[in-house]
Formats: structure tokens, sequence, C-alpha cells
């Protein structure tokens, strides 16, 4: 987390914004995609509609997060909001790979709550790092997509189903086709209704299936 949010607050002052805006997109949004896309939405200018509808899509995933996360382990209302408000790719991935019973509700928003240190701290540091930088840094956003290919990994690894990572690039070349300044948008919109086909029809699963290990249904 905080490699990542050093990356992140080095973008926000080498694209024009103050050290300050780093806490508070990270406060405000705190999801690492969509905190770098919500930079280059804003740069570029794009409408509010928009620019919700691109983070419908982006967090989403979130939904299918919820099924397999253990947030029912948090016993107070205050807990659980903020164990929703601080579900992000990172603690779905160090949370959901381990046995639920393990996890006891103050242990989970003590992961949660280290982890959002680490993103904050990290881009507050690069922020006030980059605004020192008399010279402009080009291909942080790479970071972002580095992280992706690591959680990639490691839930591959927990789930060898090889028919999501397919799928995901089959839409994903679907949606450059279509239109290419969309494609983000379409193939996460395809991918994601493919998922709740699945989720909803099991025989549908099923067959998409191509487990190596014995197989690794969508969790339900």
């Amino acid at each position: 987390m905080v490699p990542l949010g050093l990356a992140f607050g080095l973008l926000i002052t080498q694209v024009g914004f103050a050290w300050w805006w780093a806490p508070i997109f990270s406060f405000v949004i705190y999801a690492g995609s969509m905190e770098f896309l919500a930079v280059s939405l804003v740069t570029a200018g794009v409408g509010p509609l928009s620019a919700a509808l691109y983070g419908l899509l982006v967090n989403f995933r979130h939904v299918f997060y919820a099924l397999n996360y253990p947030l029912r382990n948090i016993t107070s209302r205050l807990g659980r909001l903020y164990g929703v408000y601080s579900l992000t790719d990172e603690t779905y991935a160090v949370l959901s790979t381990k046995n639920h019973q393990a996890w006891t509700g103050p242990r989970v928003i003590a992961a949660q709550v280290l982890l959002q240190i680490g993103w904050v701290g990290g881009g507050i540091l690069g922020s006030l790092f980059g605004q020192a930088l008399p010279f402009e840094i080009k291909g942080m956003e790479f970071a972002l997509i580095a992280l992706f290919t690591v959680l990639a990994i490691e839930a591959f690894k927990t789930h060898r189903d090889v028919s999501l990572p397919i799928t995901a690039l089959i839409t994903g070349f679907i949606g450059l086709v279509v239109s290419p300044s969309n494609m983000l948008m379409i193939g996460m919109t395809l991918y994601f209704l493919l998922l709740i086909l699945r989720y909803v029809a099991p025989g549908v699963d099923k067959i998409l299936t191509w487990g190596t290990n014995g197989g690794a249904h969508v969790h339900r």
C-alpha cells in the first residue's frame, strides 16, 4: 500500500494538483484504481455523470468481493460501516484468502485501518516529494497496473479457474474492437454481466469453470 500510495501522491502533484489533494482523494474515494482514474477524469474535464458511471463500473466488483469477505465477523454497526467503506482490492486479497473463523471483528478492522494508513501516508509522502521535485516524472500510473498484476496472480493461485482470466481478455478485446476509447467501460460491463450470470445460473457456472485443481466455482 505504501509504494502504491507514493506513486499516487507523485502523480497528483505531477499533473498539477497541490499536495493536500492526495489525502482528500484518499479519504473521500479510497479506492486505488478509482483514485488513479479520478485524476485522469478530472484533468480530462469529464462530466460528473460520466465520471459517476465510470466509478460505478470500476468499483462494482466490490459487490462480488462481499460474497467472500469476513464482514459478518464485525459485530458493531459503526465497525461494519467502516468495513464496507474500507473494502479495497488489497484488503480483500489479505482477508478473503484466509480461514474466516480466524478473522475476528477487531482483527478485520485493524487490518483495514493499517492498510488505509499505509495508503494515505504513502500518498502524503509521495505528494510532498513530488511537489519538491524540480522535474516531471512520467509513467507513475503503471504502479496500479503492476499491483493488479500481482493481485491477479495471487488470486489465481487461490482459485485456479482458467476461464476467468480468459473471459476477461475476451471481454476486454470486444471492448477494444467496439470502441477503443471506451474499452474499459465496455469490457468491465460485459465481464460483470458474465459474473452475474454465473452466480445466478449454477449450470452455466459449472460449464464455464475450467479449474486446474478440480475447479473453483464462483463463490456463493
